[in-house]
């Protein structure tokens, strides 16, 4: 099916729906509630944005779901969510045991990359290692199509199998087993015993929620560069968030009409 805008009176009935149980509210960081920029490590959330959700976690538990590792997310968020899942949902799961074999999967690749570095580097590919995940970013690559061309063909040297994946300007690299952002949301609205969830992301790592979503939750990819994503409904880019986050607002703070029920507060 395809994705219908969030911001028409359909969408707006689907937020309220949601809303008026007690869903989980996950959220991708980059190029959702951050700008995607040149380089990650500028990557902040802008302060009205971080005072509404700071607001929204005194209603309903709150999640970022991400790409980066924990400990680099945090200090960029300007706001203390109920819970962190980090390095496309293989990080902050509840199984430490498992994250340190993990880690452990990508030791090969990290040899691979470093004898390698040199070429790489000259090539315009930083390699992002975030312990339970590597990152290729080329986006300041003179040439992104050598630059693919070479991250391909030593990927192809590595002989242990991991998984990988594309996303903006980016190749990711994650141990072959290792859960997705879909089997770490289902797991928090489990975790949280919330009523369903309604998630937002804008990248390829982010449609396992989409795809496994059920149909009561509520999927929203930030921008319309692929139409196949599974998503339920698009908003147009980040800054839109702002207007999506004070519509939320609005619904669990303002009294129901008579003969509703209320949203339940955690």
């Amino acid at each position: 099916m395809p994705m219908h805008y969030l911001f028409t009176p359909e969408g707006d009935a689907a937020l309220v729906a949601i809303l008026r149980g007690r869903p989980l509210i996950a959220l991708d960081f980059d190029g959702t509630l951050a700008d995607i920029v040149d380089r990650p490590s500028d990557a902040r959330i802008a302060p009205e944005l971080a005072l509404r959700l700071a607001t929204l976690t005194e209603h309903l538990p709150v999640a970022i779901v991400t790409g980066r590792s924990v400990d680099d997310v945090k200090g960029r968020l300007g706001f203390e969510p109920q819970m962190i899942v980090g390095n496309h949902g293989a990080e902050g799961g509840f199984d430490l045991r498992e994250e340190a074999a993990r880690r452990a999967e990508l030791d090969p690749l990290r040899r691979l990359l470093i004898a390698h570095q040199m070429q790489l580097s000259g090539a315009g590919i930083d390699i992002e290692d975030k312990g339970l995940s590597m990152a290729l970013h080329y986006r300041l690559a003179p040439d992104a199509d050598k630059a693919l061309t070479l991250i391909s063909d030593l990927l192809e040297r590595l002989d242990y199998p991991v998984r990988t994946f594309a996303g903006k300007m980016v190749v990711n690299i994650v141990p072959l087993l290792a859960p997705d952002k879909g089997a770490a949301v289902h797991d928090l609205v489990a975790a949280c015993t919330a009523s369903g969830a309604l998630f937002a992301g804008d990248d390829v790592n982010d449609e396992p929620v989409f795809e496994s979503a059920p149909d009561h939750w509520l999927t929203i990819r930030v921008g319309q560069d692929h139409p196949e994503s599974r998503a339920q409904y698009y908003i147009n880019q980040p800054q839109e968030m702002q207007r999506l986050f004070d519509r939320m607002l609005s619904v669990l703070i303002t009294p129901p009409a008579s003969g509703t029920a209320s949203p339940a507060k955690p």
